[in-house]
């Protein structure tokens, strides 16, 4: 009989920690039985007692369920990391977030926290970049990246598109992402897309004496990923982006192996995570996937903005950039584990979703600097387009560095104003 609660277990380095919340069926008879079973489907365990089970098999692979928290519903199971193909995160998640999500012994389970040991963590890449090399590559120093992203998010033809995104780069802004809809449509092929737009960014760049990045969706299958990125590159491209849940955990790390002698960033675009992360009792957190996509090798991520129109409260948040900037990360009891990154590079967070330059003051107060902050419609939809909109948004980050208020920052910068004007409720 393999004992999967063990209450006096203490993890060592080699093990696999995974903290989980917990809410177990009315018909369970405690939250110690759902732990064992969740234990036991996650590993070695089926339904019954079964004879192929060695005594060998039990001593060597058995977790460790070790934390039961019944006030907080929370429990951690430690498990041997000869559980895992350590370089295979489709393998691991297969594990512990695979077929306990749907066992009857719980109403809910949500996957908070993992904490990934030194042998696992030397089996991947991580950011290439990290948010040093990004800096050196952008030539922005302190303040944080400021970028939009090309509103409609699908509709402009491939000429319009550069338009756009030259006026944003004219009016100040740093970097043009596409959206997450955007691939190549018959309206806007991707290729023409990206010989269009790195064009203007070309001009851009000679006209204002300033690097500009753009950075083109190249979600798709596999093989076709690769072929656009290599487009990318061959147009004069540093940039690429990539909807990090709809291609898959295995196209991304296929993906980063692919570019590791490329000179080229990754963006990933979180979009569908909200389909994991945002039921509070059931999924997984954002901040364990950003843990994951941090070891995979994403040099920025979207992690929410706490201000906007995009769900995620502050403390989520702060949370989840902690976990991707920080060289070692000591949790806590309820919503993060312990984890140390060794050689594995920062991630750059990224903040979009609902921004206009007036969250400006708030998103330098809450997430600082060390960000690349994304306005869409809070660009495009200034009074006087694309271009004074991107003014307006430099201007207001000039207030805040320069410790002025938006109000008067505005009485000598038009564009702000007419934001203000605009946006204030």
């Amino acid at each position: 009989m393999v004992d999967y609660v063990d209450l006096s277990y203490e993890p060592n380095e080699n093990d696999l920690v995974v903290m989980y919340f917990v809410e177990k069926a009315v018909d369970c008879e405690s939250l110690e039985k759902a732990c064992e079973e969740i234990a036991k489907e996650s590993s070695i365990g089926t339904w019954t007692d079964i004879l192929t089970m060695s005594a060998d098999i039990a001593e060597r692979l058995e977790p460790s369920a070790f934390y039961i928290d019944p006030q907080n519903q929370i429990i951690k199971i430690a498990y041997s990391e000869e559980l895992f193909e350590a370089d295979n995160m489709s393998q691991i998640l297969s594990a512990i977030a695979g077929n306990i999500f749907g066992m009857k012994v719980i109403n809910n389970l949500r996957l908070l926290d993992i904490t990934f040991p030194k042998y696992i963590v030397s089996k991947y890449k991580g950011p290439k970049f990290g948010i040093n090399g990004i800096r050196k590559l952008t030539k922005v120093e302190k303040r944080p990246l400021l970028g939009t992203i090309v509103k409609p998010k699908v509709g402009l033809n491939e000429i319009e598109h550069a338009k756009v995104c030259e006026d944003a780069w004219m009016g100040g802004l740093d970097i043009v992402k596409d959206d997450e809809n955007l691939t190549s449509m018959v309206f806007n092929k991707f290729n023409k897309r990206v010989e269009e737009t790195l064009k203007a960014r070309n001009r851009a760049e000679i006209e204002t004496g300033e690097k500009k990045i753009y950075m083109p969706n190249i979600t798709a299958k596999l093989s076709i990923m690769k072929e656009r990125a290599n487009t990318v590159i061959d147009n004069g491209g540093e940039y690429i982006m990539v909807d990090i849940f709809t291609v898959g955990i295995s196209a991304l790390q296929d993906l980063r192996d692919y570019l590791e002698d490329k000179n080229v960033v990754i963006h990933a675009h979180r979009a569908m995570h909200a389909a994991f992360t945002r039921n509070k009792k059931h999924g997984i957190t954002m901040l364990a996937l950003a843990k994951i996509m941090r070891l995979i090798g994403m040099d920025q991520l979207h992690t929410g903005t706490i201000v906007g129109k995009m769900e995620g409260d502050k403390h989520e948040v702060l949370e989840t950039n902690q976990v991707i900037t920080e060289s070692k990360i000591k949790g806590n009891h309820i919503t993060m584990l312990d984890q140390e990154w060794g050689n594995i590079k920062s991630t750059l967070p990224v903040a979009s979703g609902g921004l206009s330059p007036l969250h400006i003051p708030d998103l330098i107060k809450y997430l600082g600097s060390d960000m690349v902050y994304q306005f869409g419609g809070g660009c495009h939809g200034h009074p006087n387009g694309t271009e004074t909109g991107a003014k307006a948004i430099r201007q207001a980050i000039d207030a805040v560095l320069e410790g002025s208020s938006l109000e008067e920052k505005a009485k000598t910068s038009p564009e702000l104003k007419d934001a203000i004007k605009k946006w204030r409720k």
